[in-house]
């Protein structure tokens, strides 16, 4: 089964092509065939990336078609040196990650008109991505108008959490006009969730986990028995932990005094709380953790309190999990962050042992993917896992095809 997977961004267009076997689904995520990118970062011209056959290509196009440069990266797969199939025709079915389903889709779902209106209905709520899946979506469609898409939600998984966690306490009448907590990273949560009941060889109807995804957006999952039921993000992918470039959860009241006493717009304010604030805003030249350690290392005090606040607040979101789960049975950490920064892990496991959570330095420093990295005698475990997303899409691009 030939599955192709699009993960559109406001930026960037990753995709990733599959062979997976139709009798059944590996356990274990497979290599894609072939994999592209589509940068959108320059004013004049796209930048694509190809690898396939243990070779890269790079194309610069003088284009800023969305159709265009995705018709030409398609091209990619059956020429030349990174040819993988002899027909796009072959391909079975496309899937495209999409951020925000609202309360309507809890399931992947066949892409259809009904389906694209209200992608396009939650826009207000996803303004840098549900724009850039519909375009992907069009876009496919007039490439492979034969082959069947499928829309593979990030708050599907968040569907479940109970009202009491969800709804926000405001009027009533506003939640029935949507206004609660959606949640989403879901595609990576219910991913990790998945993986960390196979490190541990456990069911995963079993366990209560804490899925960590910390990149430059960053949420916390309280899991039970394989069910979102807390979440750190909210109606907006604002709310919750610190991030690289967002501010998290503030008080609102901050909002309305810039409006109300520096004459702040919405627009302004909008900048402010989701590009120039969190790591970002404290230490004030870029909110990319990397750069953020080193400068910790030459003695930077903006540095070192960027990274406090992070680990203050991502200590208290694991907590709110926690309680919220009744329970631990491992610590799940993943993306960029997450799976890159011993530092960050090991400052956010300090001051866990309450919950019975007790890191091995040593394993924690020797690039663990797919690890678990506690003592032998911590009751919680701690885990890194590598988040893939695309394997994840693909996986339901099967379950659809076969119905499991």
């Amino acid at each position: 089964m030939e599955v192709l997977v699009l993960n559109a961004g406001s930026s960037t267009q990753k995709s990733c092509l599959y062979n997976i076997p139709s009798s059944s689904l590996p356990e274990q995520a497979l290599e894609p065939l072939w994999e592209g990118a589509i940068d959108w970062g320059r004013s004049d011209r796209v930048e694509l990336t190809i690898e396939a056959n243990d070779r890269q290509r790079k194309i610069s196009l003088n284009t800023k078609s969305r159709s265009q440069a995705l018709n030409h990266l398609l091209k990619t797969i059956t020429q030349e040196e990174t040819r993988v199939l002899d027909n796009l025709e072959e391909i079975d079915i496309i899937g495209h990650r999409v951020v925000h389903g609202g309360t309507e889709y809890s399931q992947p779902t066949p892409i259809s008109p009904e389906v694209k209106a209200a992608i396009a209905k939650l826009i207000p709520l996803a303004p840098t991505h549900n724009p850039a899946h519909l375009e992907g979506i069009e876009a496919i469609a007039q490439i492979l108008a034969n082959i069947p898409q499928l829309a593979v939600f990030d708050t599907a998984f968040h569907s479940q959490i109970p009202l009491a966690a969800a709804a926000y306490p405001i009027p009533y009448d506003w939640l029935g006009k949507g206004i609660r907590r959606y949640g989403f990273h879901g595609i990576s949560h219910q991913y990790c969730a998945r993986r960390a009941a196979q490190i541990l060889d456990r069911p995963l109807n079993t366990l209560k986990l804490i899925t960590c995804h910390l990149g430059n957006g960053a949420s916390l999952t309280a899991v039970d028995k394989g069910i979102s039921i807390n979440t750190t993000m909210g109606f907006t992918p604002l709310e919750g932990l610190m991030m690289g470039t967002r501010s998290g959860s503030i008080d609102p009241a901050i909002g309305i005094y810039l409006m109300r006493e520096e004459g702040f717009t919405v627009d302004r304010l909008d900048r402010l709380l989701n590009r120039e604030s969190g790591l970002k805003g404290i230490f004030g030249t870029s909110g990319d953790m990397r750069e953020i350690s080193e400068a910790m290392d030459k003695d930077s005090d903006r540095a070192k309190l960027a990274f406090a606040m992070y680990i203050h607040r991502l200590k208290m979101g694991i907590g709110a999990m926690a309680t919220s789960l009744g329970g631990l049975d491992a610590l799940v950490f993943a993306a960029g962050v997450g799976e890159n920064s011993p530092r960050v892990r090991e400052s956010a496991c300090q001051g866990l042992g309450f919950l019975g959570v007790n890191l091995d330095r040593e394993k924690n420093l020797a690039h663990p993917v797919d690890a678990d990295i506690a003592t032998t005698e911590s009751k919680v475990r701690v885990l890194v896992v590598h988040t893939q997303e695309d394997w994840a899409i693909a996986s339901e691009c099967w379950r659809y095809l076969t119905h499991l």
